[in-house]
């Protein structure tokens, strides 16, 4: 594999550049008009521009990406996460035109994709799922014959979701009527499907997730765990390796479970389990992604290993690299997602950048999409950086990650910078209290005084 095309941008595309260089491997950036100042387009071996800023016109253009990663010579593409990374159409269309997809079969993308088939499945291969409809729910009167039946408060998910879209909690009958009516709207705009599905609610939940990596060769082995509780509108702000609730004996059934998955599926590639775990450590199957994910490196942090570097070997037909008892766990880190928006509204905040002042420290790694002068559109999702800071355990990355915070500057934009401060000062935090709904608990009643 000598060139590959990043079907992306921002932080993930410069991640995907820097391991690529590391190996030798050429690369080719693809952006749209509103990213050509963006730091991924100079950091590639070849940039194509794609077209208008909207992703239609752009990113999503898959007629486009296709004609450009032929003109290049591109062997293969890697999508990243967000646009084509789950999109089964594209992964066969990378098969049809002789380009190697690095990520799952289009078969098995479809099958997870759809989050009831992907229930069903994981029943099939003997994972606890969250009680509720095998089926998709078609109207709101089903959904709350449903919702009475597993009793609420419930949760009404989009069947084709994904990072935290389509998802609607439900406390009464009146606002399972409203929710159905409002996210089933919602699910067909973002992913063309409107079918829902009803699940219980946990209450005081943890998300946690497993990362995994399986090979061609029927080879699966996990990375541990990660804990991703700290969200705001169903989206993750703060995650760390591992999580501090878990105890060994529920991590090592949790982490066993999921390559017990992966195997049942003929999985390859990277991957993530998510799932949701109650007070008393029972943990039921979420979704999967087949893909990487934003957070994957307070995995690599660690465990040492590049989970891109794993991508490319596994794209390649090679076994993995590292056989499971040779996967050690060493010290705890923290990641803390910036995002270009309002830290008491959480709406997205675009403008020019006129200070950005990233620091080197030890023990912390910086993954940043902009630069200074560089405006923030509201074309694209607001992330515009990721911090991450290890430590021998979880109060040295948690000190790591504060010190390395309070001297980051970025001035022109309103960003979450000083929530994510607030939150891993707190007690709550420092204690690992860290359940989904601490946003709504601790942070906003402590924002508004």
């Amino acid at each position: 594999m000598r060139k590959i095309l990043i079907a992306n941008r921002g932080e993930i595309a410069s991640r995907i550049i820097r391991t690529c260089k590391e190996l030798g491997i050429l690369t080719v950036a693809i952006y749209s008009e509103a990213d050509k100042e963006a730091p991924f387009v100079s950091q590639a071996d070849e940039a194509y521009l794609l077209g208008a800023p909207r992703v239609e016109e752009s990113y999503m253009d898959m007629d486009k990406v296709f004609e450009i990663a032929n003109q290049s010579g591109a062997e293969a593409i890697h999508p990243g996460y967000g646009f084509f990374s789950e999109n089964a159409a594209f992964a066969k269309r990378c098969k049809e035109e002789g380009i190697t997809f690095i990520g799952p079969s289009p078969e098995v993308i479809a099958k997870m994709g759809n989050k009831i088939e992907a229930r069903l499945l994981m029943k099939q291969a003997g994972m606890p799922v969250v009680p509720g409809t095998d089926q998709a729910v078609e109207s709101a009167e089903e959904a709350v014959e449903a919702a009475e039946k597993i009793g609420y408060p419930v949760m009404l998910k989009a069947a084709a979701g994904g990072g935290g879209i389509g998802m609607v909690s439900a406390a009464n009958r009146e606002e399972c009527v409203k929710a159905f009516a409002s996210n089933s709207e919602r699910a067909k705009r973002f992913f063309g499907d409107g079918s829902m599905f009803v699940e219980k609610k946990i209450e005081n939940a943890r998300h946690i997730e497993v990362q995994i990596i399986a090979d061609d060769n029927g080879n699966v082995i996990h990375l541990f765990d990660r804990e991703c509780s700290i969200q705001r509108r169903n989206q993750k702000v703060i995650e760390e390796a591992v999580s501090p609730f878990l105890s060994e004996q529920t991590r090592n059934e949790i982490c066993m479970s999921a390559v017990n998955a992966a195997k049942s599926i003929g999985y390859v590639n990277a991957g993530t389990f998510e799932f949701i775990a109650d007070e008393q450590e029972n943990f039921y199957f979420l979704e999967m992604n087949t893909r990487i994910q934003v957070e994957h490196p307070v995995t690599e942090e660690v465990t040492g290993i590049d989970i891109v570097q794993e991508q490319l070997n596994v794209a390649r037909g090679k076994a993995i690299l590292i056989d499971q008892s040779e996967v050690k766990r060493i010290g705890h880190a923290i990641e803390a997602r910036i995002y270009a928006e309002d830290p008491h509204t959480f709406f997205p905040s675009p403008g020019k950048i006129t200070t950005l002042i990233v620091p080197e420290m030890e023990n912390l790694r910086n993954e940043v999409a902009v630069v200074e002068d560089y405006t923030v559109t509201p074309f694209y999702d607001p992330m515009i950086a990721k911090v991450i800071a290890r430590g021998e355990n979880r109060e040295e990355a948690c000190d790591a990650l504060i010190a390395g915070l309070e001297k980051w500057q970025i001035e022109g934009i309103k960003t979450n910078k000083q929530m994510v401060l607030d939150i891993l000062k707190s007690a709550e935090f420092k204690d690992g209290n860290t359940t989904t709904d601490f946003v709504a608990k601790y942070y906003l009643p402590n924002s508004k005084k």
